[in-house]
């Protein structure tokens, strides 16, 4: 079971939080702070953050895959206006934007 509901849908704008976590953590940091749309609810899975460490057995998080424009992510980006990148975040990185 999940232990938190599914917050945002597809289509909803979101905004990547800067946690400051160092060490293994699976969000990048050029998309930190960074706006995207959310593409696709993957599920419900354990925090990868802490299985890292070997803390298992944890609750359960949303997956979300949100697509960015790769202009909003790079500011010199010279490629078409269309030009996307989609990438898998946990839901405790997410804020509606």
């Amino acid at each position: 079971m999940c232990a938190e509901t599914t917050r945002y849908a597809p289509g909803a704008r979101v905004r990547i939080v800067d946690l400051g976590k160092p060490g293994h953590v699976r969000t990048p940091f050029y998309v930190r702070n960074k706006v995207g749309v959310i593409h696709e609810v993957c599920g419900d899975f354990e925090n990868p953050e802490e299985r890292a460490y070997g803390r298992v057995g944890g609750g359960r998080i949303p997956l979300y895959r949100v697509r960015f424009s790769q202009r909003e992510l790079w500011d010199d980006y010279a490629g078409p206006a269309q030009d996307s990148l989609v990438i898998e975040i946990y839901s405790h990185w997410l804020s509606l934007a």
